[in-house]
């Protein structure tokens, strides 16, 4: 008995030892791979003697994202902005229709089939429809990238919305609970799982909308984003700018994702088994 004590802080601080060093290798094993990848690009570079108006080395690359910052780090904030507001948008828009469509299964089946629709045309399609009827080009991008985050939140609500366990839901209703108690305190926290996965992909796909409506666009001049930068490095065969565009737009995404997934972690580590460290 005398040694349980004793063996509590030992036990604590192996555990503790445990996750910094697996917290450790989460971040250097990747950081080492992506290095090694640069090594072997830069080599390949000097090795093959290949022109860099076809493939810049990562030092061109490098001087390129330096010297050209004040060029592109305007466009990065245009799209970073389009794909934000969309997103929240996107996140407004597809949890207060998830709301609506399960109130009813009627009201499921006459709308539903909308989102699907929109969901698989795409948008490449649709956006010079948009952009005749949108009032500015920045609205016209906006909604472009909206209908595309849209669904996977949608979606992912919903079902999270109608796999709440029933068991609960009848327990809720001996109560007395009124319909809005129900959604309130019970729907909306068990749905939250479904809806942080909407988060991260509708995320990521607002940024991929937000990219390909200026393309399709075509915006141009002081306002444009990283698309437009990206279309005139290449038809100034700059390519050690359009490279840098395109480690910006990584960048962008990656940090997208990495910030939702921390607000999915915030959401869910305490209580849901996605989030719950194991020891085994």
């Amino acid at each position: 008995m005398s040694d349980e004590p004793a063996a509590a802080p030992l036990l604590v601080k192996t555990t503790a030892s445990a996750r910094s060093r697996d917290l450790a290798l989460r971040i250097l094993i990747p950081l080492l791979v992506i290095a090694a990848l640069i090594l072997i690009w830069s080599a390949y570079v000097r090795l093959s003697g290949v022109p860099p108006y076809i493939l810049p080395g990562p030092a061109a690359v490098a001087s390129a994202f330096v010297t050209d910052w004040g060029t592109l780090a305007p466009a990065l904030w245009v799209t970073t902005k389009i794909t934000l507001v969309s997103l929240m948008l996107a996140l407004v828009g597809g949890v207060g229709f998830a709301i609506f469509l399960v109130q009813s299964r009627w009201i499921e089946l006459a709308f539903y089939p909308l989102a699907v629709i929109l969901q698989v045309t795409p948008i490449v399609a649709i956006s010079p429809l948009i952009l005749i009827y949108a009032p500015s080009t920045q609205v016209a991008l906006l909604i472009c990238a909206f209908l595309v985050a849209f669904f996977p939140i949608l979606s992912n609500m919903v079902q999270g919305l109608k796999s709440v366990d029933h068991n609960l839901i009848n327990l809720f209703e001996l109560y007395g609970a009124s319909r809005w108690q129900t959604l309130l305190f019970l729907k909306l926290p068990a749905a939250q799982p479904y809806f942080m996965t909407g988060l991260r992909i509708g995320g990521g796909l607002a940024l991929i909308a937000a990219v390909v409506a200026e393309f399709a666009a075509g915006s141009a001049g002081a306002g444009s984003g990283l698309a437009f930068r990206l279309l005139e490095a290449q038809y100034r065969l700059n390519i050690p700018r359009l490279f840098a565009a395109l480690l910006m737009l990584s960048l962008l995404g990656v940090a997208i994702f990495a910030v939702t997934s921390f607000i999915s972690w915030l959401a869910l580590h305490r209580w849901h088994e996605s989030s719950l460290k194991r020891e085994n």
